[in-house]
């Protein structure tokens, strides 16, 4: 029954390892609970209901994924998709919070549809083989920087942009004893090496002051304030569409690359690059968007930090269950869950960028044809915070330099030159044009 339900194959998977994968998501994800709420409240939403619509959201997206993809992810409402929403399209263009949840709505809807037909996976296709496998490294390049940044070991710099904590800060100092101590335990071999350091880290950060106990049990707030909220009459705006656009690009292309990049580490993709369930997944995303916006919150999208719970031994959709029951919990216990300090979870991101770092040895960077792209892919997703902006400058540079150059055709007929991706490309230069 769990076989047909989830995809658990109980000769290459164990119960055991499912389940600690998905406590593993869920712990280095759990920021969300707490950074959610306070980025919408900005905008004047009920800090509250945000709270309680982010924990449903992400289950209902999970649930999605585990029972309908069978996929070992986990969905919340994202970074920077939310930021986008709060002091984009509220605080600075100078529209509601209502006018943003009609545009996320509108936005799960087009998903579903492209969903539906098919285009998503077209579009998949279209990049070419060997950019998808730079994805895999650009994405750990990308967590492991969330992850230094979130434990104060690298900061920002007004004169170099950035540049190494204070390490005489005992919060910098534990995150990495956190980072030691995991990767101890990973060069061991013990079972949840990422879990185990994160509760232990988190413990070793209450003396020092870090970890911030408040409590156990706490009553979930009422969504009612931001339950159904939109703004109809502004649906065919200009501005309506352009945000709907820049949350379509951001959302799609986030989700593609967290997708692809996840799947190569699980060892989840054919020779051709091919996700297993991947049309799956992208309903999963595109419904627990809908359902998000009818809610009150933001864009839902698949979560990076799932990869944490792939390295950990999560194969099927028994991972992502197992994280969906851990949001459920997280409503009657979110004090507990949001006293673990973020130094405990970066430990978690920084190994895991490690791990993902391992697919970069197919990429040939001796050939600059398709090395400088899938290198300008790489390197953009952490410094532009930003793994959609990684994948559209890749492909666009991937294109620029096969047209230029003369080359249409690879040595690797999977990474020739073709009409749907010049296409995309085009796309992409229209993104960064008009949006």
């Amino acid at each position: 029954m769990i076989q047909q339900l989830l995809g658990f194959d109980p000769a290459t998977m164990t119960l055991r390892k499912e389940v600690i994968g998905g406590i593993t998501t869920f712990l280095t994800m759990a920021y969300i609970l707490a950074v959610n709420p306070s980025i919408l409240s900005e905008t004047g939403m009920d800090a509250g209901a945000v709270f309680t619509t982010t924990c449903l959201s992400a289950i209902v997206g999970t649930l999605v994924m585990a029972l309908y993809a069978k996929l070992p992810f986990a969905l919340a409402p994202g970074m920077g998709l939310n930021a986008f929403f709060a002091f984009t399209v509220v605080l600075t263009m100078g529209y509601s919070w209502q006018f943003a949840l009609t545009a996320v709505l509108i936005e799960g809807i087009i998903f579903i549809l492209l969903t539906v037909t098919g285009l998503r996976q077209h579009i998949v296709n279209a990049i070419p083989l060997v950019m998808r496998r730079a994805i895999s490294p650009g994405i750990g390049l990308f967590i492991a920087f969330v992850g230094l940044k979130g434990a104060g070991i690298v900061t920002s710099s007004e004169s170099t942009f950035i540049t190494l904590g204070n390490m005489h800060d005992p919060a910098v100092l534990l995150g990495i004893f956190g980072i030691v101590f995991t990767a101890a335990m990973l060069v061991r071999r013990v079972t949840g090496a990422l879990l185990l350091g994160i509760l232990i880290t988190t413990i070793v950060g209450i003396p020092l002051g870090i970890t911030n106990y408040t409590g156990i049990f706490s009553t979930p707030p009422s969504i009612t304030p931001i339950l159904w909220q939109f703004e109809w009459h502004n649906i065919l705006t200009v501005d309506m569409i352009v945000v709907v656009l820049t949350f379509l690009f951001i959302d799609m292309f986030d989700t593609i690359g967290t997708l692809i990049g996840v799947s190569n580490r699980a060892g989840m993709v054919d020779d051709d690059g091919n996700v297993k369930n991947l049309n799956q997944a992208f309903m999963a995303d595109a419904i627990g968007t809908t359902v998000g916006a009818i809610l009150g919150t933001s864009t839902v999208t698949t979560y990076v930090e799932s990869a944490s719970g792939v390295n950990a031994g999560g194969r099927s959709g028994l991972t992502s269950l197992t994280a969906a029951l851990c949001f459920a919990v997280a409503l009657l216990f979110a004090p507990l869950f949001l006293a673990i300090p973020d130094q405990a979870t970066a430990a978690a991101l920084i190994l895991v960028g490690v791990m993902m770092m391992y697919d970069v040895r197919k990429v040939d960077f001796s050939d600059y044809v398709t090395g400088t792209p899938c290198f300008i892919c790489i390197v953009m997703m952490p410094l532009t915070y930003s793994i959609s902006d990684g994948i559209l400058l890749g492909v666009i540079s991937y294109v620029l330099i096969h047209l230029l150059s003369g080359t249409m055709k690879d040595k690797d007929a999977r990474n020739n030159m073709n009409w749907a991706t010049i296409l995309l490309a085009a796309l992409f230069v229209c993104r960064y044009a008009f949006l």
